[in-house]
Parts: C-alpha cells; structure tokens; sequence
C-alpha cells in the first residue's frame, strides 16, 4: 500500500472528478477523507460511495471556511496528515474579454483557497509530520491562448508550493505538487463553460496533441496523490509532477 491505514485526509473539490478519485482511493485504503465543495447532492453522493468519506459543503475561497474546514477534520478525527488542494476554478477568457471580477474568481479559488487551507492546517501537520498536494495544470507550465489567467493562476500555485516546501520543511512538512493534463471530469461544460458540442471539439483537439494519444481519467491524477501522500514519497518536497501524457512536451 501507499499509505498507511488511519489517516486524516482533506480534499477540496473531493466531490466529482479528480477529488472523488482519490477521496475512494484514500478510503479504500482505510484513512479518514473529509471532502468539501459546493454542492449538497454532489457531495452526498460521493459520501454514500464509502463509509469514510465525511462531507462539508465549503467555498474554498472563504477565510472563514477554510477555518471551519479544519475544525471539522480535527473535531472528527482529531488530527490531520494530508491536505490535497484540488478545487479549482477557470474560464475561456480571451484578454479582450478580461474584467476584474472574473480574474478575481480564478485568483480566489486557485491561489487564495490553499494558501486560506494551508495557514489554518499548519500547527496539525506539523504535529504529524504531515504533507499538502497542490492540484495545478500542464497550462501552470505551458503557455496557452484565452487561458492566460488560469495558466497565471496554476503558475502561481506552482510556485507557492516550492516556496512552502522551503518554508515548512523543517517543520516537517512536506509540499508537492501535480500538474494534471485534461482529464475527464466535466470542467470543460462546468468550469469552463463551454457547451457540449464546443466541448467535444476541444477534447479531440486534445487528443491529437496529447502524444499518448488519449485525455486523462480522474485516476490517473489520483493514484499519484496517493503516492506523494505515501511513506515512499518521504524524501520529495518541492516538486511539481506532471501527469499529463506528454502533453508538456507538445
């Protein structure tokens, strides 16, 4: 196994995609997952999937809730040894059609949320000896048109995490992170607001320049999270791993 069994487990966006992936992997293992997101039925639905899945709707970007979601995972369980910061938010957003509040949005989710998280799970994983995984992007490393402010944002969660990893490693923390390719989660019609036929155009798009030939599947993304949550990820901090089929190379 990855992990060992019993351990306190967050993981923001833990509802769909790539977060119910490795909630069920983490739990399936035997650890305790608190999940959080923004939508009741959603997240019910991912609890009914395992007896230690625990629920809390959250907005990722709220100070306060960021608090609140510590505090849940602490009263429950009574430590914490993982926090994966995977909630995410984007847009098709050409320059031409840029507004602050729109940037602000991104910002909020992507870089704001897990510095919010991180702060208020700092003194329990430290007590743990405990490690924080940054969901980022292939576009947080490679430039692209119209996503100019998520790839900003993902960059900037890339680099936050080196400079945590710097920063808490003698507290015993470790900081990683991964930059996952397109996968199959439905942020294309969600997230990224596209419709469904814009979205099938994009996904075959995607294809042709993935050198594998194929889009992710959540699991792809969460079977890593559970190693660099693992004991045999002991001696890594700092870094950012891509799990994208090549597309970083294209």
């Amino acid at each position: 196994m990855n992990m060992q069994e019993n351990k306190v487990v967050i993981i923001t966006g833990g509802s769909s995609g790539i977060g119910r992936a490795a909630a069920l992997r983490f739990a399936n293992q035997g650890n305790k997952v608190l999940i959080t997101g923004r939508r009741a039925a959603a997240i019910e639905k991912t609890m009914a999937e395992h007896q230690n899945i625990a629920g809390l709707i959250a907005d990722t970007a709220s100070a306060e809730d960021a608090g609140r979601t510590i505090t849940e995972a602490i009263s429950r369980w009574g430590r914490l040894d993982t926090l994966v910061n995977n909630a995410g938010a984007g847009a098709i957003l050409p320059l031409s059609d840029v507004a602050a509040e729109r940037i602000a949005d991104i910002f909020s989710v992507n870089v704001v949320g897990p510095s919010l998280l991180a702060r208020a799970a700092l003194p329990h994983l430290q007590s743990t000896r405990g490690t924080i995984i940054n969901i980022s992007s292939t576009f947080g490393h490679r430039p692209a048109a119209g996503l100019s402010h998520y790839a900003a944002s993902k960059a900037a969660l890339e680099h936050l995490t080196r400079c945590w990893a710097l920063e808490l490693a003698p507290l015993g923390i470790r900081v990683n992170a991964i930059a996952a390719g397109p996968t199959e989660s439905g942020a294309l019609t969600g997230m990224m607001g596209l419709s469904a036929d814009a979205a099938e155009a994009v996904k075959d798009e995607e294809r042709a320049r993935i050198p594998l030939g194929r889009r992710g599947v959540p699991d792809d993304i969460a079977r890593w999270v559970l190693q660099l949550a693992g004991p045999a990820s002991q001696w890594i901090t700092g870094q950012v791993l891509a799990v994208d089929g090549g597309l970083g190379l294209a």
